[in-house]
């Protein structure tokens, strides 16, 4: 060889070598770079979630001294910023003052009656700071105190308000020299509702209707007679729901009194009595945010939560629903509710204060305020703020950072007794119309939902998958493979929106409408082929062996169609003869399983329809590419086609197959499209076929346009996502270690 090809053929080495190494470099950086993205979406994912379980915090502020009057409050409260808060003593002083350092911004004198003096404060409305006053001579007053924010020069500037929404006048609710111990005031547009234990030990209710004027800037009220309730026990706490259906009278012996008040024209209907302490007196008593809660505090620490629960027979029942733990054996004092959550805040006589989420059921913080005794205590609307005023005259304001309080473990894929319900419940309801709204936020039918859409679809294209795959690939002939294997794989190009509008607008209603044609054709099909594959092996040999071999397929393509036309043809009269005009209205009527348009059954075909390529190509792969000693070696030993599919082909494809099967089944988890529009999208636990679900995927593209960025339902949106990432991950995982234990099991074949 010459000296020129000599260089010439170590140049194209070069070259080559060249080659072989980019395409090393490159395939190994492609595939770390997957590696990495993967990697990233899961941290990704991990740093938005792991808020929700971080532990809440508080930051003790400085100190101050009582504002204004040392007469200890009867009550304060702290504006929405957290800046101003105010304060009301019995003489009717009212205070409004900084946090910050405590400078008096504003003060009131309320005109009281001839020597009275204030007894109780009590909310009205919580939203709008409507307040009702008692005193120690039977009258009652509403005012409100409300902030007005102005930005002077760019700075944010806090007035405070208190004004008279229905006038200064008292309302007398009883006689002269009856004082009023205990208050609960609420109203809607048409009254107000006043109800009072006094100190002679009676309870007394009165409506007060309102009239407002011609142009609604003024509203005039029309107490009616105050009307004695039969009170079969002192009323040392009083409680009225904010709908003014519940009237709640508590004794300090643990005994409450339960009224139904929703109709006052029959008057207030006493429902029961009952214990709701045991072995220790009752110290604190407070309602939830939404009005349906009680959370009652004893003589030894202990805390637990009561809310009506509807019977079988439509009556409501007041049920204990859960206990706290508590934060010592110290009584408890005093109890406030968050506002727009179902969080409370509770004090003991030692001055700790305990910071509770009711849904939950956990105890998300406890602060050590170092008082001897906290005399009120208030939370600010954004419950970032706690202030408690001291026996000893200095008010304690306490930052609060406590944004996911309704998130834990046993919420998020435990049942949870919520409000309302009967029992507890795995329940998934982000959002309602009502402010008093509590979020549902459990995984536990999403999950389920996904598992469940992901089955039934697996269930339909599983066996068709699989077994086409072996028949293209190992009995087909080679013209008729070129020719369905392509067309198959084509299905896979289709756009799963597509599919899943056709599901939504076209099966469900044809599935419904021909639902005995369904069954009929998922029963009979089968044995329709069984039978005409056994009738063809009985036609004579000459009719027989002028189909080529590998063509015999073709032949059921005609009775495929005319049998499923035959199978919805008799629908209909099968739906007459058997079921009365209406399979569905049939299985509810006699079966007792009711029938969704959109369910699992329609999501198992068209969601099967999908997976069923990617199932089909692998496994087919996986099935042809046995090398062909290894059956033509069986066959030369006297094995049938049947027998070497069975024993030799089958086994040495297993890992291919089952790659295909494990693949398929992610792609069903992790289906979005078809089953939004193919289902009822409701978050229900039922394994019925006729019933919908809502899967995570779905969830997560219904849910996330409309979440807040950073709220708990933001975040819990993410953690579902990382949930389905881990459902995606371990089938993926024990694929591959499955495929490798078959490939190790095989591969001396």
């Amino acid at each position: 060889m010459s000296g020129a090809a000599v260089e010439v053929s170590e140049l194209r080495l070069k070259w080559r070598h060249l080659k072989d190494s980019i395409a090393r470099y490159g395939v190994a950086i492609g595939g770390l770079s997957v590696i990495a993205a993967v990697l990233l979406i899961f941290f990704y994912l991990f740093y938005v979630v792991v808020p929700l379980f971080l532990p809440a915090q508080s930051n003790t502020l400085k100190a101050i001294e009582r504002p204004g009057t040392q007469t200890p409050s009867l009550y304060t409260a702290v504006e929405e910023q957290a800046e101003v808060a105010f304060r009301i003593t019995s003489e009717g002083s009212i205070v409004f003052y900084e946090l910050a350092d405590g400078r008096i911004r504003d003060t009131h004198q309320v005109s009281l009656p001839l020597d009275a003096k204030l007894t109780t404060v009590t909310p009205v409305n919580e939203v709008k700071g409507i307040l009702a006053l008692g005193t120690d001579q039977g009258d009652v007053l509403v005012i409100q105190h409300s902030y007005k924010i102005t930005f002077p020069d760019d700075v944010r500037l806090i007035t405070p308000q208190l004004t008279y929404p229905y006038g200064s006048e008292w309302i007398k609710l009883a006689e002269e020299g009856s004082s009023i111990q205990r208050l609960a005031v609420r109203e809607n547009s048409d009254r107000l509702l006043i109800a009072a234990g006094l100190d002679d030990g009676r309870l007394v209710m009165m409506p007060v209707d309102k009239a407002g004027n011609l142009f609604g800037d003024e509203v005039t009220l029309t107490p009616s007679l105050a009307v004695n309730l039969n009170a079969p026990l002192t009323p040392d706490f009083l409680v009225m729901s904010p709908l003014m259906d519940w009237l709640y009278a508590a004794s300090g012996d643990g005994r409450l009194a339960y009224y139904d008040i929703r109709n006052l024209n029959t008057g207030a209907r006493l429902l029961d009595v009952l214990e709701i302490t045991e072995n220790a007196d009752l110290t604190a008593l407070n309602m939830l945010s939404g009005g349906i809660s009680l959370i009652a505090g004893d003589a030894r620490g202990g805390i637990n939560q009561w809310f009506p629960v509807r019977d079988d027979n439509n009556n409501y029942h007041l049920r204990q629903v859960r206990d706290f733990a508590p934060m010592g054996q110290a009584p408890i004092t005093l109890i406030e509710a968050e506002s727009g959550r179902r969080g409370f805040i509770v004090a003991d006589d030692q001055g700790k204060v305990g910071v509770y989420y009711s849904t939950s059921g956990s105890q998300v913080l406890t602060i050590d305020t170092g008082a001897s005794a906290i005399n009120v205590l208030a939370v600010s609307p954004r419950a970032d703020m706690l202030l408690t005023e001291t026996a000893g005259g200095s008010v304690l304001p306490v930052e609060l950072h406590n944004e996911h309080p309704e998130i834990s473990w046993s919420a998020l894929w435990g049942k949870v007794w919520y409000e309302s319900y009967a029992k507890p419940e795995f329940i998934w309801q982000s959002s309602a119309a009502s402010n008093d709204f509590e979020p549902k936020f459990s995984l536990v039918p999403l999950s389920f939902g996904t598992l469940k859409a992901a089955f039934y679809a697996m269930l339909f294209a599983m066996p068709l998958a699989i077994m086409g795959a072996i028949y293209t690939a190992y009995f087909m002939a080679p013209e008729m493979r070129r020719t369905v294997k392509p067309t198959i794989e084509v299905m896979e190009a289709l756009p799963t929106v597509i599919l899943g509008f056709l599901a939504g607008l076209w099966l469900a209603p044809m599935v419904e409408n021909n639902l005995p044609g369904i069954f009929t054709l998922l029963i009979f099909l089968p044995l329709a082929m069984l039978s005409f594959g056994f009738g063809w092996t009985k036609m004579p040999r000459s009719l027989r062996h002028r189909v080529p071999d590998g063509w015999h397929a073709a032949l059921l393509v005609p009775v495929l169609v005319l049998f499923t036309l035959l199978c919805f043809q008799l629908s209909r009269p099968i739906e007459l003869l058997l079921f009365n005009g209406n399979m569905p209205l049939w299985l509810d009527k006699e079966l007792g399983i009711s029938y969704d348009q959109r369910n699992a059954l329609v999501v198992g075909l068209a969601m099967g329809f999908a997976v069923i390529p990617t199932i089909f190509s692998i496994a087919e792969d996986a099935i042809f590419s046995v090398p062909k000693h290894l059956s033509n070696g069986s066959l030369a030993l006297g094995a049938t086609p049947w027998q070497t599919l069975v024993r030799v082909v089958l086994p040495t494809a297993s890992p291919g197959i089952f790659s295909s099967v494990m693949i398929g089944m992610g792609r069903a988890v992790g289906e979005t499209m078809i089953v939004l529009m193919a289902t009822g999208n409701t978050p229900v636990m039922d394994a019925s076929p006729f019933q919908g679900m809502r899967t995570l995927s779905a969830n997560i593209a219904v849910e996330m346009p409309e979440s807040e960025v950073g709220s708990s339902h933001f975040r819990i949106l993410f953690l579902a996502g990382l949930v389905l990432f881990l459902f995606t991950f371990f089938f993926n995982t024990m694929a591959e270690l499955v495929r490798q234990r078959l490939r190790e099991k095989y591969s001396n074949l």
